[in-house]
C-alpha cells in the first residue's frame, strides 16, 4: 500500500504529513489507511465502502483489483473508517461472503455494531458454480447511537447491471441512491474510502450530499475524477 501520489493540493489546510479537515468533492489517490489517518476524527457524516472482497478476483477481460487477496489491510482501515466517522452516524459496507467472518471481526474490532443486512438482487449471474451467483450483500453499521431514518429502505434492493465498463466489480448509482438517501442529509460529507470508478460518489452529488473519494489504484482514480467532470459537465 502506498501514498506515493498523493501530493500537499489533494488536502485542506495542510500538507500530507499533517492531519487536516476532511477535503470535499474530490477524489484522492492512495492508500486510504494513510489517508484517512490524516483527516480529523468525526469529520465524516456517511460511509458506503465497496472494499476487495478478498477474493483474488480477476474479470473475463483480465482486470484485477489492487490487495484482493490479502486482508491486512481489513483492520486498520475500518479503524480509521471508524475514527473519522461522526458519532451516532452509519456505514455502510459490501463485502464478500466466503469471508463474512473476516470482515465482521474488523467491524466489530473498529467499535461498529452491526445493525442491519442489505441484499442487492441480480437479474443475472455474476459466475454460476454450485449455485447461479445472483447477489450482492452490505451490512449496515452503526456507530453510537443513530437515530432512525425517516423513511427507511427495504433490505432487498435491484441491481442493475453496469456492464463493468469502468471497473471489473462497478456498483451501479441506482444501488447506491437509496443508501445515501436514507442514512445521510443534504450537506454530509460522503466518504468511499475504495471508490473505484466513484459510483458512490456519484450518488452523493446527485443527492446534494458533499462526497470524498479515495483510490489506491492510480488507473482507477483517474477514471473516477474523470467521471465527476464528465457527470458536472
Amino acid at each position: 500500500m502506498y501514498l506515493n501520489n498523493v501530493t500537499s493540493t489533494d488536502f485542506i489546510g495542510g500538507d500530507v504529513g499533517t492531519r487536516t479537515e476532511s477535503p470535499t468533492n474530490t477524489v484522492l489517490s492512495g492508500d486510504c489507511i494513510e489517508v484517512m489517518d490524516r483527516l480529523d476524527a468525526g469529520s465524516v457524516d456517511f460511509i458506503l465502502p465497496d472494499p476487495p472482497y478478498l477474493a483474488d478476483y480477476r474479470s473475463r477481460d483480465g482486470r484485477t483489483i489492487r490487495n484482493d487477496a490479502d486482508d491486512r489491510w481489513l483492520k486498520p482501515a475500518f479503524s480509521e473508517a471508524y475514527r473519522v466517522l461522526r458519532r451516532d452516524r452509519f456505514c455502510i459496507s459490501f463485502y464478500g461472503w466466503p469471508h463474512a467472518d473476516k470482515f465482521m471481526a474488523a467491524w466489530r474490532a473498529a467499535g461498529f455494531r452491526i445493525v442491519g443486512h442489505l441484499v442487492f438482487r441480480k437479474a443475472y449471474a455474476s459466475s454460476v458454480r454450485l449455485l447461479r451467483y445472483q447477489h450482492e450483500l452490505a451490512y449496515l453499521l452503526a456507530k453510537g447511537s443513530p437515530k432512525q431514518p425517516a423513511c427507511p429502505i427495504p433490505d432487498v434492493i435491484d441491481f442493475r447491471y453496469t456492464g463493468n465498463r469502468l471497473h471489473p466489480t462497478e456498483k451501479p448509482v441506482s444501488a447506491l441512491l437509496p443508501l445515501v438517501c436514507a442514512f445521510s442529509n443534504e450537506g454530509d460529507l460522503v466518504l468511499d474510502p475504495f471508490c473505484g470508478s466513484g459510483s458512490t460518489l456519484v450518488a452523493a452529488r446527485q443527492l446534494r450530499r458533499r462526497f470524498l473519494g479515495i483510490e489506491l489504484d492510480s488507473g482507477y482514480h483517474s477514471i473516477a475524477s474523470k467521471r465527476l467532470q464528465w457527470e458536472a459537465a
